[in-house]
C-alpha cells in the first residue's frame, strides 16, 4: 500500500432541487455527508480516503412580504379548513414511535402556498428530535380539530407559511391549554389577534420581523452560529413584564446590538425563526434541541457523553495505522467504533493505472488481524456498507471504495459541487437487503462477527434503503437524510435534507440513531470549505454543552495519525465529556 495516501475528502455544496426550489436555492451550502469529488492538486495516489460530512441543508422560508404583519388575517373555521384540505392535497396525520413511551408530542406544520412543502421538511426535523423523548404525531395545522392537543404531552407548531389560515379551533386551544406549547416563527399575529389579552396575560408580544444580518444566537451564555445571509428574518418581540416572560436566547446583529430570539411565558414558548434552516456545526439549532427538554423532560439531569468513530476502514486499510489508533485510544481509556466496509473495489482502475481491483477482508489477513486487535482495545466494528461505492461507474467521482456513494447516486457539477440525484438504478428493498447480506457474509468469511450497527456510506440512501436497514439493524450511527413526501408515504427525492442529532433518536425510518454531531478533522481547506482542525471540533463540542443531556460525537480517519486525534480527545475531555461506547447506548 502507498505510504502517502491521497485524501478524497470533499466538502460539497448540495442543491435542494425541484421546480422553483432549484432557481431560488441553487446556491445552498451543504452539510452532513462524506461525498467524494475531484481530489485537490498535488496529492499522491493512495487508497485511503477521508471525507467530511456535508449533507444538504434546508433553506429558510422566503423573506416575509411585510416586516410588520397586519392584523390577524384569515382564520379558518371548520368548513374553511375542509376547503383548504381539499384544495391542497394535505397529507394525512402520520405517527412515529420514540425511544421511550414517556411522552407524546403533536407536531403541527403549515402546508399552503408555493413554499408549503417546506412545512413538512421542518416538521420531519421536529419529529426526529422529539422521538428522543417519546412518540409523536405530525398533523397539518389546517387539519386540526378542537380538543386534539389534549391527547398529547406537548405541542410544537412550525409556522413556515406567512399568513397560513389557521383553524379557529387551534387558536382557541392554544389560548386555553396548560400543555407545553412551542410556537415557531410565522403567524404569531393570528394568535394575538384571537387573544386580545395576550400581552397582558403573557407579559410579551411580537414586534416585527428583523431581517438584519445575524451570525450568532446566545443561549445559556454560549454563542451559537447562524448563517448570516439567512433572509427569512427573525420575529423581534418586546417583553412588557419580566415577571411573566423570560428571554431564553438573544440574536446579535452585525453592529453588536441584540434582540430576543426565544421567549417563554408559563407553558408557552415562542421561537422567532425556523431553527432548521442552514444548520451548521454549533448552530442555534442546538438551542431548540435543548428547549425540548423543558417541554418534554424538564427533570433531566445534566450529562456530558462523547463518542468517537474511526472512519472508512476497508480491506485497503493500513494495519499499522489501525493499531496505532487503537493503542492511543485504549491508553486513554476511550472506547471507540470502527466503520468498516468489507469489500474494496476499483472497477475502473482509477488508483492503479486502469487495472481493476476487487478484494475482500478475507483476502487481507493483516487488516483482519488489525481489526481484531482494535476489538481487544475497546473497538466496536460497525458496518459501513458493503463496497462503499456503486457498480462500475463514477458515483460521483471514480468508482473507488470510500470515494463514492453506494446507496444513492450523485454527480459533480460544473462548479465542482456534488449534487444528489436520487436512488441508484435497480434500487429496491431486495437489492438493499442483498447488499446487507453480502456485507455480513464478507465479515463472517474473514472470521469477524457480522456487525449489529450500520452506517450508510456518505450518510445517504433512498427511503427504501433506510427501511431495509431498519428491518435488519436496530441501530444506525450517523446523520440522516430525509425527503419530502415521507409523511405522505412517497418520497420526493428532489426535496431532501440532512439532519444531525445532539442525542439519540428514533427517526422517521424507525431506526434508533446514535449521534454524530461534531464532524471530523480536515487539515486542509478544500472545495470552498475551510480546514477543520481539532480546535474547531472542540469548539463545536463546547457549543453542544448547551444541550443538557447532549453528546460530543466525532469521527476520525486513521491515515491522519494520532496527533490530531489526541488533541481532539483531550480537548473534548477537558470540557467535561466522558467517552462511552456505541454499544452502551
Amino acid at each position: 500500500m502507498s505510504s502517502s495516501p491521497e485524501r478524497r475528502d470533499v466538502s460539497r455544496s448540495h442543491v435542494l432541487r425541484g421546480g422553483a426550489a432549484a432557481a431560488a436555492f441553487a446556491a445552498l451550502v451543504a452539510f452532513g455527508d462524506p461525498a467524494a469529488a475531484a481530489p485537490p492538486p498535488g496529492r499522491g495516489r493512495g487508497r485511503r480516503h477521508g471525507q467530511g460530512p456535508h449533507l444538504p441543508k434546508l433553506p429558510a422560508p422566503p423573506r416575509p412580504p411585510k416586516l410588520k404583519p397586519g392584523g390577524g388575517g384569515a382564520v379558518a373555521g371548520l368548513a374553511g379548513s375542509r376547503a383548504l384540505l381539499a384544495a391542497a392535497a394535505v397529507p394525512a396525520p402520520v405517527s412515529g414511535t420514540g425511544l421511550t413511551t414517556a411522552t407524546t408530542t403533536l407536531v403541527l406544520y403549515d402546508t399552503s402556498g408555493d413554499w408549503g412543502w417546506l412545512g413538512e421538511l421542518y416538521a420531519q426535523q421536529v419529529a426526529n428530535l422529539v422521538s428522543h423523548f417519546g412518540s409523536w404525531t405530525a398533523l397539518p395545522a389546517a387539519s386540526y380539530t378542537a380538543g386534539t392537543m389534549s391527547r398529547y404531552s406537548a405541542v410544537v407548531y412550525v409556522g413556515s407559511t406567512y399568513d397560513e389560515p389557521l383553524p379557529a379551533a387551534l387558536l382557541a386551544d392554544v389560548i386555553t391549554t396548560t400543555k407545553p406549547f412551542i410556537w415557531i416563527y410565522d403567524n404569531i399575529w393570528r394568535l394575538t389577534a384571537a387573544d386580545p389579552q395576550f400581552a397582558t396575560r403573557t407579559g410579551w408580544t411580537w414586534k416585527q420581523f428583523d431581517v438584519s444580518s445575524v451570525a450568532s444566537v446566545t443561549y445559556k451564555g454560549q454563542p451559537l452560529t447562524r448563517y448570516a445571509a439567512n433572509q427569512g428574518g427573525i420575529m423581534d418581540v418586546v417583553v412588557y413584564d419580566p415577571a411573566k416572560a423570560t428571554v431564553l436566547a438573544t440574536a446579535q446583529r452585525a453592529d453588536g446590538t441584540t434582540f430576543p430570539w426565544a421567549v417563554r411565558s408559563g407553558n408557552f414558548t415562542y421561537i422567532g425563526e425556523v431553527p432548521f434552516a442552514y444548520v451548521d456545526h454549533g448552530d442555534r439549532y442546538l438551542a431548540f434541541s435543548d428547549v425540548l427538554f423543558d417541554a418534554l423532560a424538564p427533570a433531566t439531569a445534566t450529562r456530558r457523553r462523547a463518542l468517537v468513530r474511526i472512519e472508512d476502514v476497508g480491506p485497503d486499510a493500513e494495519p499499522t495505522e489501525l493499531r496505532a489508533v487503537a493503542d492511543y485510544l485504549s491508553a486513554q481509556k476511550v472506547p471507540f467504533s470502527v466503520a468498516v466496509y468489507p469489500r474494496y473495489r476499483d472497477p475502473l482502475g482509477a488508483q492503479t493505472s486502469g487495472v481493476a481491483e476487487d478484494y475482500t477482508l478475507a483476502q487481507r489477513p493483516a487488516v483482519v488481524s488489525a481489526l481484531k486487535y482494535m476489538q481487544t482495545k475497546g473497538g466496536t466494528i460497525i458496518m459501513h456498507g458493503y463496497t462503499h461505492q456503486y457498480g462500475n461507474v463514477a458515483n460521483p467521482y471514480d468508482g473507488v471504495s470510500a470515494n463514492d456513494f453506494e446507496f444513492f447516486t450523485a454527480h459533480v457539477d460544473s462548479a465542482n459541487s456534488v449534487i444528489y440525484d436520487g436512488p441508484v438504478p435497480g434500487d429496491s428493498t431486495s437489492w438493499a437487503a442483498g447488499r446487507l447480506t453480502s456485507s455480513s457474509s464478507a465479515f463472517t468469511a474473514a472470521g469477524l462477527a457480522a456487525p449489529t450497527i450500520f452506517e450508510f456510506p456518505h450518510y445517504a440512501g433512498s427511503a427504501v434503503d433506510y427501511r431495509a436497514v431498519a428491518a435488519k439493524f436496530a441501530t444506525r450511527y450517523e446523520r440522516g437524510l430525509y425527503f419530502g413526501g415521507l409523511f405522505g408515504g412517497t418520497a420526493n427525492y428532489s426535496r431532501l435534507n440532512g439532519q444531525y442529532f445532539p442525542y439519540p433518536v428514533r427517526d422517521l425510518y424507525g431506526s434508533k440513531v446514535l449521534p454524530e454531531c461534531v464532524g471530523n478533522v480536515e487539515p486542509e481547506p478544500f472545495n470552498n470549505h475551510p480546514a477543520r482542525l481539532p480546535a474547531d471540533l472542540v469548539a463545536t463540542a463546547r457549543a453542544n454543552l448547551v444541550v443538557r443531556d447532549g453528546f460530543a460525537s466525532f469521527f476520525y480517519h486513521p491515515y491522519l495519525g494520532t496527533a490530531y486525534l489526541a488533541d481532539t480527545v483531550t480537548g473534548i475531555k477537558n470540557l467535561g465529556y466522558s467517552f462511552v461506547s456505541a454499544t452502551s447506548l
